[in-house]
């Protein structure tokens, strides 16, 4: 089932340079979320929902910084599958790996389709069912990325672009209101005396929850195969996108309790709608409710080219049915794979409300940034493996290994156990389609192979 690639066979086209690509990682993480999480984060933490962005950002930079390294090793589709592959040697961990990853992206994918039509159906007055503006969504989606990743990246710079004007936007009309609130104003306890809990504990639970807007990290390395010069420009990327939304993230979140008491913020529909109309009532909200669509399509988006390029990358490994790892002859893009997807995608988006399976799958992220970090520490103590041009001490991937271990414990023992049972029935359902269709009697062993082979493969 592994496919070698022989003389005159089609490949990814490497057309993305720094830009593109810090655009892309930057747009997987500035994704529609940030609308709705700035009220959840205030309702945990109160005025303070600042210090969760920035101890998730610290979290996520030493997880980015790992994969920024893995990046210069392995530039190539296939993202944790492969890295884990090099790693562990074990094609069913690279199985669960990699079709956990997808698991994320099917249902982000879904998700954010039927988003897309709901905001459609509301800001533009749109008749048409929620369930066919929704496909249509993903037809067009599928259509842009089987004609090239250029057009796909550059459909999301412009998305990216929008989606950072308006939370720039919510910067500019409220940077006048900093200092109206106290900023380390935690909530109260039910008795209405001191802070629930320890604030060191408030601070974890709310950095779980903004941590995720940070992870674009399997988008980012999905695509490192379709990059110019991708040794030193993915790391580079990887820096630059975690440290701009950081900055915007922090800078949105201070100006959002500045402006609306984070009691109210929390219970607000709409945070940033309503912060908007708070600081600039003469800013016509439609426009606002228009940039949300460019958010949510963009999310959209980058999961679908992280998906099809880590079908086509676990195809190549053998992981896979050899079909998936198919490159179209004029357009150089994964199309079985694109449109496996689209089936697969299409099909989750009429069930409706997937918002378990959406949770469960956050927990495998988690799962899957553990054991990505400790596969670098084990990739740097290999005394045969060829470092890359940007290297990081083994600590990074440790501490990133743990922070990524402990967030998960933290997610877990939050009390609701529908999430993780989901999330172990998935990893079962892995490794049982693993040994159905012998996965591992044909994925390629890269242990005795040696780098030119590899390459190859």
């Amino acid at each position: 089932m592994a496919v070698h690639e022989a003389q005159g066979e089609p490949k990814l086209k490497r057309a993305a340079g720094l830009t593109q690509i810090t655009l892309f990682g930057l747009g997987s993480m500035l994704g529609a979320g940030i609308y709705g999480l700035i009220g959840k984060a205030a309702g945990e933490l109160g005025s303070a929902v600042w210090v969760a962005f920035l101890v998730s950002m610290v979290a996520a930079l030493l997880t980015g910084l790992s994969y920024a390294s893995i990046a210069s090793r392995y530039p190539r589709a296939g993202g944790a599958a492969y890295v884990t592959q090099m790693a562990y040697r074990r094609p069913m961990v690279s199985d669960v790996v990699g079709l956990a990853v997808v698991c994320s992206g099917l249902t982000s994918i879904a998700t954010q389709s039927n988003v897309v039509a709901a905001n459609i159906a509301e800001t533009f007055g749109v008749g048409a069912p929620h369930w066919l503006l929704a496909i249509g969504f993903l037809v067009l989606l599928s259509g842009v990325l089987f004609r090239g990743i250029s057009e796909s990246l550059w459909l999301n710079a412009v998305c990216t672009l929008v989606e950072a004007f308006g939370l720039i936007l919510v910067i500019s009309v409220g940077v006048s209101y900093w200092g109206n609130a106290n900023l380390l104003e935690f909530p109260p306890s039910d008795g209405g005396g001191g802070i629930e809990g320890p604030v060191a504990l408030l601070v974890m639970q709310g950095a779980v929850l903004t941590f995720f807007s940070f992870i674009g990290f399997e988008d980012m390395l999905n695509v490192s195969e379709e990059v110019k010069n991708p040794e030193r420009t993915m790391p580079l990327a990887f820096i630059l996108a975690i440290l701009a939304a950081t900055l915007i993230y922090i800078a949105v979140s201070i100006t959002a309790v500045s402006v609306v008491p984070w009691q109210e913020l929390a219970e607000a529909a709409g945070p940033l709608t309503l912060v908007v109309e708070r600081a600039a009532p003469w800013f016509p909200v439609g426009v606002f409710a228009a940039i949300t669509i460019f958010a949510v399509a963009n999310t959209a988006l980058v999961n679908y080219v992280m998906a099809s390029r880590l079908l086509y990358g676990m195809s190549r490994q053998g992981l896979l049915p050899a079909p998936l790892g198919r490159v179209h002859k004029a357009r150089h893009t994964p199309y079985v794979a694109i449109f496996v997807l689209l089936a697969i995608v299409i099909l989750l988006s009429l069930l409706g409300d997937i918002a378990a399976l959406a949770s469960s799958t956050v927990l495998l992220l988690l799962m899957v940034f553990t054991i990505v970090n400790v596969a670098l520490i084990v990739l740097k103590r290999r005394p045969d493996d060829k470092p890359g041009k940007f290297e990081v001490p083994a600590i990074v991937p440790a501490l990133g290994a743990l922070s990524c271990a402990a967030l998960l414990i933290v997610r877990i023992a939050e009390g609701d156990w529908t999430a993780p049972l989901i999330a172990g029935g998935l990893v079962v359902a892995i490794v049982i389609l693993y040994f159905v269709t012998g996965a591992g009697d044909e994925a390629v062993s890269y242990t005795h192979l040696t780098l030119p082979t590899i390459l190859l493969v």
